[in-house]
């Protein structure tokens, strides 16, 4: 299973767990046997646990002698040594065997004591024994005879008699039975109590460290999927969706971690339990197992019950809690495009129909998890009704005592409720092995682009610009399996941007502008060809050099939760202000910071949303300005800010930055008239590459978006703005 996996990093801990566990079974399955003690000995039997007395008269000592045979007579007066009162008391020695010499002890006790009541002189037969008229083989025939008029031979009988005979011993020789009694009950309870304060503190350690197991569990697993999905390249992104990623390093990690903490707790637990019960079940009365085993048959056939119709819902509801937080977020993403088209009531519906399908597997899975309560209720009750009814007959009979009995449905309902503990994870356990395989899917996912084992880094500049070069590329994007190649996007295509030079790229929509912009920056590998950077190609440095050389500044501009001095300088948080300030500057944002009223230090909204888009483009570009890249790409980068920020904008570039490389893809030719070259795409061929002047007089396609644009005066070198 996928979850025991996560723990082979905690196995000192699980070691831990396991034997915590062990001493907890322990302390829980002696408190029964403790408990038939005080029912059995403490009340019944007045605290009096052997037959073979602490103490007892010479008259019954010698009794006892004469009525045993040659061997335990021997044995009894090993046993037991004279006092200067009179008395035999048993010695140190002696207690260490007690159960033979109570086996020794309890019918010549129980003739002593009783044979009067059963019509036996056992007087008059001592008599004759000591004369020397009879033998000790022809004693022991005469007390086969009594046990005969006694019983049908009930050893369970025979020991409560000899219990019986024991404390009429005590109270004969002046002992205190009363006392006795408080005695046994007092130090068992202390026991009890000691055991339970064990226990106590065993499952307290066995909670903590269950639970700092699965908290770690669920930390690794939240890293390791963050981790995997930051290296991950647009084509992996592309196979999650933002919200099924979500899904799976929350709510199914949840479920993970959950989970480990009920297996740490109770799965483990739950066996120890029932092999813990079952011997301490056939020490008490082994009989009556037979109850036991029919109650687990039931137990396991309501649970199947119930798997059989709760699986398959479970095994989908992860999909549905995905499909509730896709739409959830389109929602929240896409609000003002719903109000603009007063689609409210679309967009509900389209929520409560997601909603309502995970509403409704969850209500059928709970519906079904319901009857097991009640049917486990039924059941346990059911075995302790069975118990008492078999157990009656075995106490009239003499078999057991009533504290066997208490004990034996204590046991009973521990080993049942192991059994049920083990059916509710089965139930459980499936649905998080399926949260575990989505986690799993992720952290297993190949990335497709890769650092090189041996990267050409130390061959790239460190300041000044980068040449960037497409050397006859072409590429296309893998499908939906990744087997293979659709259409090729771009083919091909040959520029070369020279170092402290401006390269434009513009094209129609589709054409493959800002596939250009990513391949330079190896979010995907060209399928044929090659991008170069100072003559290394990109496949032959690492991910961090290749972005560190070649800034980037995104299509859709994004910020992050914090204040602008941080998002500039998110490159590098320990950037020097005036770094900060001078980039903000050249990307003509310092207006619009300065007017808030704590300036740089004004709060940021995560996403920007509380700046205007042109507002957000310029900070996107001052960023990328202030991490002080050899090569700056702009991808479409411009197209929110108004023709007199733009013109400003490349202005402050060019006399700033006039040593780096700039790529600007953009869809205004006047944000790329006055590049040193342009390349023209249609439908994935370069159609053109040139300036603007060569481009209109030699390319077709560029003097149709041209003329679509501005007019001929402007074209011509007029103002465009």
């Amino acid at each position: 299973m996928r979850i025991i996996s996560y723990l082979r990093h905690s196995l000192g801990a699980v070691a831990i767990i396991i034997v915590l566990l062990v001493v907890q079974a322990a302390a829980d399955l002696s408190l029964p046997h403790f408990t038939s003690n005080i029912v059995d000995i403490g009340i019944q039997q007045s605290g009096i646990e052997h037959a073979a007395t602490d103490a007892m008269s010479t008259e019954t000592f010698d009794a006892l002698c004469a009525l045993s045979s040659t061997e335990d007579e021997a044995a009894l007066r090993e046993a037991y040594a004279k006092g200067e009162d009179g008395l035999y008391y048993l010695s140190d020695s002696a207690r260490s065997n007690m159960d033979a010499l109570d086996a020794i002890v309890e019918f010549p006790l129980v003739a002593v004591h009783y044979a009067q009541q059963m019509g036996f002189d056992i007087h008059q037969l001592l008599a004759a024994y000591d004369a020397g008229s009879i033998t000790k083989e022809q004693i022991q025939t005469q007390l086969d005879q009594f046990r005969q008029q006694m019983d049908e031979g009930s050893e369970a009988l025979l020991s409560q008699q000899a219990i019986e005979a024991a404390k009429a011993e005590y109270q004969s020789i002046g002992y205190d039975t009363a006392a006795m009694q408080m005695g046994y009950l007092l130090r068992v309870g202390a026991l009890m109590l000691g055991l339970t304060a064990v226990g106590m503190l065993a499952a307290v350690g066995v909670g903590f460290m269950a639970s700092r197991t699965a908290a770690g569990v669920g930390r690794s697993l939240r890293q390791r999927l963050f981790e995997r999905v930051v290296a991950f390249s647009d084509r992996e992104v592309q196979s999650f969706s933002a919200a099924s990623l979500i899904t799976r390093g929350t709510n199914d990690i949840q479920q993970i971690q959950m989970v480990t903490v009920m297996l740490l707790r109770m799965v483990l637990y739950a066996p120890i339990l029932a092999i813990g019960g079952i011997l301490m079940v056939s020490t008490t009365n082994a009989s009556m197992s037979w109850i036991i085993v029919l109650a687990v048959v039931c137990l396991f056939t309501v649970v199947g019950f119930l798997m059989f119709f709760a699986m398959p819902k479970f095994r989908i509801m992860q999909k549905l809690i995905d499909r509730v937080n896709l739409v959830a977020r389109e929602m929240l993403t896409g609000l003002p495009v719903i109000r603009a088209f007063d689609r409210q009531e679309f967009e509900q519906k389209r929520f409560d129909d997601a909603s309502g399908m995970l509403y409704r597997t969850q209500l059928f899975t709970n519906r079904v998890m319901t009857f097991m309560q009640p049917s486990m209720m039924l059941i346990m009750n059911g075995v302790s009704v069975l118990i008492i009814w078999v157990g009656a007959s075995y106490i009239d009979t003499g078999v057991i005592q009533t504290g066997d009995m208490i004990a034996f449905i204590s046991y009973s309902m521990t080993i049942i409720a192991s059994f049920l503990i083990i059916g509710m994870i089965s139930i459980m356990l499936p649905r998080a092995d399926v949260a575990a395989q989505r986690v799993n899917e992720v952290l297993s996912t190949q990335l497709s682009i890769k650092d090189p084992e041996h990267p050409r880094d130390a061959e790239l500049p460190e300041t000044g610009g980068a040449r960037i070069e497409f050397r006859d590329v072409a590429f296309g994007y893998a499908d939906e399996d990744g087997d293979g190649a659709l259409e090729p996007v771009l083919q091909h295509v040959s520029f070369t941007a020279e170092p402290g030079t401006v390269l434009a790229v513009v094209g129609s929509t589709g054409s493959g502008k800002s596939t250009v912009v990513k391949l330079i920056e190896r979010f995907y590998d060209v399928t044929e060809g090659a991008v170069l950077i100072d003559g290394v190609d990109v496949r032959e440095l690492s991910q961090e050099k290749l972005r560190s050389t070649v800034g980037y500044v995104p299509q859709k501009a994004f910020l992050f939760s914090g204040s602008f001095d941080s998002n500039i300088a998110y490159a590098d948080a320990g950037m020097p202000d005036e770094r900060v300030r001078d980039a903000a500057a050249i990307a003509q944002s310092t207006e619009f910071i300065e007017a808030k009223p704590e300036g740089f230090e004004s709060g940021v909204s995560q996403g920007g949303t509380n700046v205007s888009g042109g507002q957000r483009q310029r900070l996107c570009i001052a960023l990328d300005i202030a991490a002080s890249s050899c090569s700056l790409v702009f991808d479409d980068s411009f197209s929110a800010l108004d023709y007199k920020t733009d013109s400003n904008l490349r202005r402050a570039l060019r006399e700033n930055l006039g040593d780096r490389t700039l790529v600007i893809v953009a869809q205004r030719i006047s944000t790329i008239m006055d590049a040193d070259q342009i390349v023209v795409l249609e439908e994935g061929r370069m159609v053109g590459l040139g300036t603007h002047a060569q481009l209109m007089e030699t390319c077709e396609e560029y003097r149709e978006i041209a003329y679509s644009q501005l007019s001929e005066e402007e074209l011509k070198g007029g103002d465009a703005a």
